[in-house]
């Protein structure tokens, strides 16, 4: 399975889209619709999409914090159909290679929820809090970060 990994584009927003609702309900709530659009539309920064062949299997972004020293690993949707196979993590080392590359970041950070909590562990991602039915009721929120060394 080759799994090739772009920077996202405004065509991809479909895409986008149909795999959030594919992970509705069980990894979004029907509202972060919504919030994705404005992430989208406003918020993006660096934001990727995964390929196999010409379809879009998953996407996450990058948002950054220079003031505070740090990133935020944004957005990850991957294709219910292609969980298990890798597709997460390459996103998120693609993404950790990049944010790394900036002198300026001492930290990248995850906002996730208890059902993804345990990937992000797997990463090298340390818990830092968790606020109960922070998304909706039934989505906690698990504050995660990892930490990179001073001689980078």
């Amino acid at each position: 399975m080759n799994i090739r990994i772009r920077p996202y584009q405004e065509k991809d927003k479909p895409a986008v889209l149909h795999l959030l609702r594919k992970s509705t309900p069980r990894y979004f709530h029907p509202t972060e619709e919504d919030d994705l659009l404005i992430y989208l539309d406003e918020q993006l920064e660096d934001y990727f999409v995964a390929l196999i062949g010409d379809g879009i299997v998953g996407s996450g972004g990058i948002n950054y914090f220079p003031s505070d020293y740090k990133a935020r690993i944004s957005w990850d949707i991957i294709d219910t159909d292609f969980h298990g196979r890798g597709i997460g993590r390459l996103l998120v080392e693609q993404r950790l290679a990049v944010i790394q590359k900036k002198a300026d970041i001492k930290t990248a950070e995850v906002r996730t929820s208890q059902i993804a909590h345990g990937f992000y562990r797997k990463m090298g991602f340390g818990l830092d809090s968790v606020e109960k039915d922070y998304w909706a009721k039934g989505f906690d929120l698990y504050q995660m970060s990892i930490h990179f060394k001073e001689n980078r």
